[in-house]
């Protein structure tokens, strides 16, 4: 389902000035911040979906996408209210930069009719499939960088949904769902095409949306068992495999057919000349749904995974924290340098050393690169802490608000099968100048693991007075850090640390 499409219906007309019929107004939405405009955007074969316009978003001042869904039959939408509520609630919950926003619902109750009326992002700058259309016709190709970066968002996105609770299947992934914006930043719309087909059924719906598989030149995107029997997350993983295919080589040809054979995507298989890609949209592509991968085991293929550079961590790491730095921090901290300082220095015995200056790095590039990691174009999605980013206890949730807020939280669902070979560990009390037991202090926990492939993970961690380090390994187990093989040995590990960190403070308080 297309939440939100860049097509206007105006055609060439779109390029010029709107006129005033298109930009009229003509509805508001219950609290003022939403006007519907006359014109309308194109939302391809969205089930129920009667017509969607233009809006404006008067506070942020953006266009977005105003969605309607009639019902003819009032008692029918009566019979399914709360479980179109419970449908639009969770929606409004999927927050994800690598997803098209679905900002607002409200329902509207009329004589004759009930609609549902929704409000989404506007993705204006175009479909991926457009994108490539423009691309090949400029008789270029595909950057191999950029359908790297484009395959890591997408593939961001659907782990993401599929390790919800319960998972969000897409059922709809197509090049003409998937949006590109100026900035790389890839977006996948059409996230809620398969809660729409059962939650609107054709009879309840005054105007019957066309399925998108029933577009032929759709069908190559659809898993062989699709719509066979009850779909998981493999038929999302087949259309991506499709999606990445036709990224690298810009167009499966349907040889004149109205349909793209088996053939012609064999075939666009096999001209890819890096055997990596090639072997990556092959495993997606396999004809048995039990033998593919899943979003995340993709995210650690080679042909994709990479070790990231401080300078990314870094970025995650300062972006994560923001709300603990003033709201201009970079700008301010690189106006407070002296542009001839050096900031790192190269050392060599045997020639000239390499000096590293502030001068060397321009501060418009750093916020481009943080606004950038901001918006999703670089997910780090290879490393992760053990725990959430600790909140400020003023913007943290009470323990009845907590109860009442529903939220389809990603549950990892993958286990670590690598063992550890080797680890470390450093501890730091976390004290707040206050004189406390040393058994009362929260510890700060870095924890280096080498893995039996030679990769390097390092988790850190708060330690709190209640947690043990059953607990600990425990949850490292759970998030898919370790594997439960090492759960007992890791736990040990931890234990020892932690009474060795504690005898040391012990020792020190008495020296004091």
């Amino acid at each position: 389902m297309t939440m939100s499409v860049p097509e206007r219906k105006s055609g060439s007309e779109g390029k010029e000035e709107e006129s005033e019929d298109e930009s009229e107004i003509l509805e508001e939405s219950p609290c003022g911040r939403w006007q519907k405009r006359k014109e309308q955007v194109s939302q391809g074969n969205v089930p129920g979906v009667e017509s969607a316009s233009l809006a404006m978003d008067t506070e942020e001042g953006v266009e977005v996408v105003w969605n309607e869904v009639l019902f003819s039959d009032k008692k029918v939408f009566k019979a399914q209210e709360e479980k179109i509520k419970e449908m639009f609630e969770n929606l409004m919950q999927v927050e994800h930069p690598n997803i098209v926003k679905f900002h607002k619902y409200w329902l509207d109750m009329k004589e004759t009719q009930a609609r549902v009326i929704f409000i989404t992002e506007y993705m204006s700058s175009g479909s991926l499939k457009q994108f490539l259309k423009k691309t090949k016709k400029n008789h270029k190709t595909m950057n191999v960088k950029a359908w790297k970066r484009w395959c890591t968002q997408i593939l961001s996105a659907l782990s993401y949904l599929h390790s919800c609770d319960p998972p969000i299947i897409h059922g709809n992934l197509t090049c003409d769902t998937i949006f590109i914006q100026h900035n790389g930043l890839i977006k996948i719309g059409s996230v809620w095409h398969r809660l729409f087909v059962n939650v609107f059924p054709d009879a309840s719906v005054h105007n019957k949306g066309r399925q998108h598989r029933d577009e032929q030149r759709n069908l190559h995107f659809f898993a062989p068992e699709y719509g066979a029997g009850e779909d998981d997350y493999s038929i999302d993983i087949f259309s991506f495999g499709i999606c990445a295919l036709e990224m690298a080589v810009l167009e499966i040809q349907a040889n004149g057919d109205i349909a793209v054979s088996k053939e012609a995507i064999v075939n666009a298989g096999q001209s890819l000349e890096d055997p990596l890609m090639r072997e990556f949209t092959q495993s997606c592509l396999r004809h048995d749904p039990k033998h593919r991968p899943t979003a995340h085991d993709l995210l650690f293929h080679r042909v994709l995974f990479e070790v990231h550079s401080l300078k990314l961590l870094a970025a995650h790491c300062l972006i994560n924290n923001q709300y603990l730095l003033p709201e201009n921090c970079v700008e301010e901290k690189t106006k407070s340098f002296d542009p001839n300082a050096v900031m790192a220095e190269i050392k060599h015995d045997n020639r000239p050393g390499v000096q590293l200056k502030y001068s060397h790095v321009s501060p418009l590039e750093l916020d481009k690169f943080l606004e950038d990691v901001k918006n999703g174009i670089y997910p780090l999605m290879n490393f992760a802490s053990s725990r959430p980013h600790p909140v400020p206890r003023a913007l943290s949730l009470s323990q009845e608000q907590v109860e009442t807020v529903k939220t389809p939280t990603p549950e990892p669902q993958e286990t670590e099968t690598r063992k550890v070979v080797q680890m470390h560990c450093s501890l730091e009390s976390n004290e707040d100048g206050t004189k406390t037991h040393v058994s009362h202090i929260v510890l700060q926990l870095s924890l280096f693991l080498k893995m039996d492939d030679k990769l390097h993970k390092q988790l850190s961690c708060d330690i709190l007075p209640t947690d043990t380090p059953k607990d600990l390994a425990g949850e490292l187990v759970h998030y898919a850090f370790i594997n439960e093989d090492d759960s007992e040995r890791v736990a040990g590990f931890l234990e020892d640390a932690i009474n060795r960190h504690r005898v040391q403070a012990l020792a020190s308080e008495s020296t004091q």
